[in-house]
């Protein structure tokens, strides 16, 4: 039998259902009620769910998994079904009882779902972590280079998804000023940074990561200083050198940082610009590699934004 996979035949995907399970707590105990009946040997045959290339992947305990959503909180699952064919690629989620594959659980059929939306509900930490995790960890990153990666993010991680056409094709996150540095020290960001981003490949060279930049410098307009969390990648730097090229009152006040930002652990990333055009030291080498935290992967954005503009 072939279970079809859920296309928002309801009107809805599951972002735009998933408003009021702010924990997971629901999504998790049917998951897990729905994983246990896989192993039922008095269930009917399995039933199979179809790939957009016509392959079918039986629905059994061998071919599901549970991943967990959260760095910081493991308790917190999702069900999810991976291609036989490569077990670290996921295919689809389990969520509202039903499968939908990877695409559909980045659709939405809310109309005023449309640019950068700050991350609130349980469906929308489910979107960011499938961005992050699943279409960059996995499917979008050229795995046979030594590129930048992201941990799953934390369950308060601060985001804005970026939405355009009835689909989420980007993200950023944040680490506010007075927020932890990790949960193994007592220090905390002494300015607001811009940590991870990222744009599907799809909609890459349209600018976008150039406007998430500027979002971050208006969301803060009243603080002197912000940050780009250290290391920046090459596409990244080209990323923050369109943008100070086309916004110059936001040269004063942007840097490139390590936790927790003070002054010894800044340099002013329109200074690395002009160093580097000048074919001089750009300054880099005064910033330790610190504790490696997810926070540094700002790689994220990907090869992605050589001249957006």
């Amino acid at each position: 039998m072939e279970a079809e996979a859920a296309r928002g035949a309801s009107g809805t995907y599951p972002v735009d259902a998933l408003e009021d399970d702010l924990e997971g707590q629901r999504e998790a105990a049917l998951a897990l009620a729905y994983y246990t009946s896989l192993g039922d040997r008095t269930r009917p045959s399995a039933e199979s769910f179809s790939l957009p290339t016509g392959e079918q992947v039986k629905l059994e305990t061998s071919s599901v998994c549970f991943c967990t959503v959260y760095r910081d909180e493991p308790q917190h699952k999702i069900l999810v079904l991976v291609n036989p064919r490569d077990t670290k690629t996921v295919v689809a989620v389990y969520l509202k009882e039903s499968w939908w594959s990877t695409e559909d659980v980045l659709r939405t059929a809310d109309p005023t779902r449309e640019g950068l939306m700050k991350v609130q509900s349980f469906g929308e930490r489910i979107v960011l972590f499938i961005l992050n995790v699943i279409i960059f960890g996995r499917l979008e990153r050229k795995l046979d280079e030594d590129d930048m990666f992201f941990l799953p993010h934390s369950v308060k991680e601060q985001a804005k998804i970026l939405w355009k056409s009835g689909a989420a094709v980007g993200f950023y996150t944040t680490k506010l000023k007075g927020s932890l540095c990790d949960s193994g020290t007592g220090a905390c960001y002494l300015l607001p940074v811009f940590d991870t981003v990222f744009v599907r490949r799809t909609h890459r060279r349209q600018g976008l990561g150039i406007a998430m930049l500027r979002d971050f410098c208006e969301t803060f307009q009243e603080e002197e200083a912000l940050g780009v969390s250290h290391p920046i990648s090459p596409a990244m730097f080209r990323v923050c050198r369109q943008f100070l090229l086309a916004y110059p009152e936001e040269r004063g006040r942007l840097w490139e940082v390590e936790p927790p930002g003070a002054w010894d652990q800044r340099i002013n990333i329109w200074l690395q610009v002009q160093l580097q055009e000048a074919g001089l030291p750009d300054g880099h080498t005064q910033l330790t590699n610190g504790k490696g935290h997810e926070g540094q992967s700002l790689g994220g954005e990907v090869e992605n934004k050589k001249s957006d503009q």
